[in-house]
This record gives structure tokens, sequence and C-alpha cells, in this order.
């Protein structure tokens, strides 16, 4: 509460200390107070209404008063409306004046350190040289870059000492960074994958992988996607994020593959003797590596056969593996057969009903003769079919990657992992 000078439960005193108060404020030296038996009658013409409701709210305050009656009344006069205006416009320019040395300090400072910023960050041969490769090396420039600016800013607020303000604007920009990064999780999630993915090298250009499911070989690694092209010749794009995350079969980092294949024989023919025949035929095939030799194993005994399989390893590097185990086939089946093994053919039950009394199927020859027997497929002698690497899809890929403007983010350099 406001207390009077003396007096305080004196009308006297109370109209002698609200006149004092409202000398002392602008915009209030006009007021006249009256007061009798505590109650404050306000009283005179002023600019605005704000500083009429100002000296009620100050009589409240003084002890000693029961009520308030406010006659001020706004002044409609338009010099004096006006004059209050360009008071505060004149003191608003006197500040700038007085701040302007300063704010001009506090431009350059900043000017500065942006160009600075901009100026480390055109190095791009030195970041790219620091990095593991180009696309890093691009995002230290941007970092670099985006961090002067930052620097620039909280540096010239500094000067002017709003740090208030430079509170609220770098709390305003957490909220919308992170507003940003909701809207844009999946871009993101995919650029950061990007980025693990260039720094890991899981495979590289023209390998042959299987990508979630997606086989083919690499053409190159971008910032978004990777690109595959098919055994068909077709471009095939994966987001870096599905490739980050899945499981990646590399038929290329190995050269030694092994090929396999069931054959069936009769279920009365010996199996480790098939076996054996089988396995000596794929190692007579040039393209069959001798260590670790061919093998065949029994995989289960039917009604009416017995299924082997039969395995053997190539160098994909001199062998194309589709042509090779469709020769090692061939090969196993004809030796198989050669060697007098039977491979089974299905058997089927027939019931019949009734039969024509005409004719009897079990004693009736067949009035054509019977069909003559199918003849035992016998191996060519000095047959080479070539099971060389297609490199047509090979060609198609360097065609590709000659095009030294596209973006690829993988780097011989450095190792697969």
């Amino acid at each position: 509460m406001i207390q009077p000078a003396s007096d305080a439960t004196s009308d006297a005193a109370i109209r002698d200390r609200l006149a004092g108060i409202y000398s002392q404020i602008d915009g209030l030296s006009d007021v006249d107070v009256s007061v009798a038996d505590g109650v404050v009658t306000l009283d005179g013409i002023i600019t605005d209404q704000i500083g009429a409701q100002q000296a009620e709210d100050i009589a409240h305050r003084v002890d000693g008063v029961v009520a308030v009656q406010n006659s001020i009344s706004a002044s409609v006069d338009v010099g004096e409306r006006i004059s209050p205006f360009f008071q505060r416009l004149t003191d608003m320019l006197k500040m700038a004046g007085n701040t302007a040395p300063l704010f001009i300090l506090a431009l350059a400072v900043f000017g500065v350190i942006v160009v600075l910023g901009w100026w480390a960050a055109s190095w791009t041969r030195f970041w790219r040289r620091v990095s593991p490769n180009p696309f890093i090396g691009d995002l230290l420039a941007q970092a670099v870059r985006v961090s002067g600016f930052v620097l620039g800013v909280v540096v010239a607020l500094n000067l002017l000492g709003s740090s208030t303000l430079m509170g609220t604007i770098l709390g305003g920009a957490g909220v919308v960074g992170l507003a940003i990064g909701f809207a844009v999780r999946d871009s993101l999630e995919n650029y950061i994958a990007s980025i693990m993915l260039s720094l890991r090298q899981p495979f590289r250009a023209n390998d042959h992988v299987v990508v979630d499911g997606h086989e083919g070989k690499v053409v190159r690694l971008t910032s978004r996607a990777t690109i595959l092209m098919t055994p068909d010749g077709n471009h095939l794009r994966i987001p870096n994020t599905i490739v980050f995350k899945a499981v990646i079969l590399n038929y290329t980092s190995n050269p030694e593959r092994r090929l396999d294949f069931q054959l069936g024989v009769d279920a009365e023919d010996d199996p480790q003797a098939a076996i054996e025949t089988g396995s000596k035929a794929l190692a007579a095939l040039e393209f069959v590596l001798a260590d670790p030799p061919p093998n065949g194993v029994i995989m289960s005994v039917g009604d009416s056969n017995i299924i082997l399989k039969f395995t053997a390893w190539i160098n994909q590097e001199q062998a194309d593996f589709l042509k090779a185990r469709s020769r090692a086939i061939r090969a196993t089946k004809m030796a198989v057969e050669a060697a007098g093994f039977t491979l089974p053919e299905p058997i089927y039950r027939l019931r019949i009903d009734q039969r024509p009394a005409s004719i009897n199927v079990l004693t009736d020859p067949d009035p054509a003769g019977q069909p003559a027997p199918r003849p035992r497929i016998q191996p060519v002698a000095g047959e080479d079919a070539s099971v060389e690497p297609d490199d047509h899809i090979d060609e198609k890929i360097a065609e590709e990657r000659r095009d030294s403007d596209a973006e690829d983010l993988l780097n011989t350099q450095r190792p697969i992992e």
C-alpha cells in the first residue's frame, strides 16, 4: 500500500499525496484531485483513457481512501494526441542514434564470421581429402557453413546485449527443428542410412548381390538409393534405408562358389555306386575345382527311387554359375545312365472296372506292334560346351559408370565391411 507523507487519515494529506504522485507521472500532471471523507474525486482532461485508468488504480492504493470517482476524460484535441506520438518517436530515434555504432559493429562482426565460414566451406578438395568419401566431405563443408552462420548470430546478439532474444531464437529453432524432424523422418532416416553405407562400404561396383530378395549387380551407391542392374538388364533402385537394414548376400566377394543339384536313381540300384559314378563325371569337367573335390550324398529314399544330391565347386571368375551347373547336371545324368543306372519314372496304378469283351489287354498283342524301345542317350565324345562368364551386364555397368558426373559413394580404397 502507498502511505501518505503525514496525517494519513486526513483528506488533505490524501489529496496532497495523490497530487504529488500524479505530478511525477507523464500525462497525469493535469489531473485534479479532491477528497471528502475518504472519497477521492478525479477530474481533468488527459491525452488518453489509459492514463485515466492508471490514475484511478493509483488512488485505490493510497491508505485511507474509501472510494474513487473517476471523472477524467480523454482529450480529443489533435495536437495533444499527436504530441506524445512524436515524443516517443523522437526518443526512439535518439536511442537508435546512440546504439547505431554498436549495431553497425555487431552487423560487421556477423558478416565477417559468415564470410569466413563460407570461405572455409569452399575448400572442397580439403574436406574431401580429410573425409572417407566425397559425400562426407560435402557434409562437413555444409556443417562448417551453417556453424559459421550460427556463430555469427550468437556473437552479434551478445554484442547488442540481447542474450534473452538469443535464447528465444535458439529455443524456437529447436522446436521448429524437432517438428521438421518428425515431418521428414523417413527422408532423414534414408539420408543417415546413406551416410552409414558410404562409411561401411558393404559392396563394390559390379558385385553380384541379393538385397532384400532383389538380385542384381551393383551399378552405384547414391545419397538416396542403391542402383542395381538385374540379370534381365533392368535398373533397380532400392532406398538406402532398406539396404542398410537388409541382409545382403554377396556372390562376388568370394570367387569360389558351390553348385548343387539332385538326381534320382531306381530304388533297386546301388546308390553309393551311382554317387561314385556321378562324382567322377563331375571331377572330369575342366571348370570343376579339384579342391574341394565333388561329392554326393543320399537325400531321401522313396517308394520307387533314391534321391541323390551332388555338389561341386567352381571359380566364378572363370565359369558362369548357371552354365556350369547346367553342364554339370547333363554330364552327371549321362554318366549315370551310361553306367547302367535307371532314372526312375513315375509309376501309376490303373484300375479298370469294365473292359471290352473283344480285347484282352493281358493276352492280345498290340495290333500296331510293340513300340520301339527308347534309345539310351550316350555322351558325345569331345563335347565342350562353353561355360565362360557372360560379360554383357558387366559391359553395360562399365558404360554407365564412365559418366563421371553421376553421384557414386562407393570407394575402392576402403575395405568392405
